[in-house]
This record gives C-alpha cells, sequence and structure tokens, in this order.
C-alpha cells in the first residue's frame, strides 16, 4: 500500500487496516515457518505497510 493511499483514509479505517495487516503478516510468518513462501518478500512488505500506517496514525495524533 502507497503512503498516498494511507493518507488518505480517515483514521478508523487505518486502524481496521493496521488490524488485518497485523493478522496476514502473522499468518504469512506461520506458513512460512512450516513450509517456505514462493515470494518471501510479502512478509517484508507486510511490515513496511504496517509501519507506514503506524507512522501516519502518530503523525495525525500529534497534530491534534
Amino acid at each position: 500500500m502507497e503512503q498516498a493511499v494511507i493518507k488518505e483514509l480517515s483514521t478508523p479505517d487505518l486502524i481496521d487496516r493496521l488490524e488485518e495487516e497485523k493478522k496476514q503478516l502473522t499468518k504469512l510468518k506461520l506458513n512460512h515457518a512450516v513450509s517456505p513462501l514462493e515470494n518471501p518478500n510479502k512478509i517484508k512488505d507486510y511490515r513496511k505497510t504496517i509501519a507506514r500506517i503506524k507512522t501516519e496514525l502518530t503523525k495525525r495524533e500529534l497534530e491534534q
């Protein structure tokens, strides 16, 4: 997910999306532990997306 898309989402949507991304990351990690993923870079992508969402949420909190 790109930063421009994250900025357009509302705060409640971002919080929901953060939870979804965390769940997906956990599933990917478990699947990768059992049998190697075809594309292990997906794990890195999910981690980066989570970091982007957290950064945007923190930015919004500081602006208030």
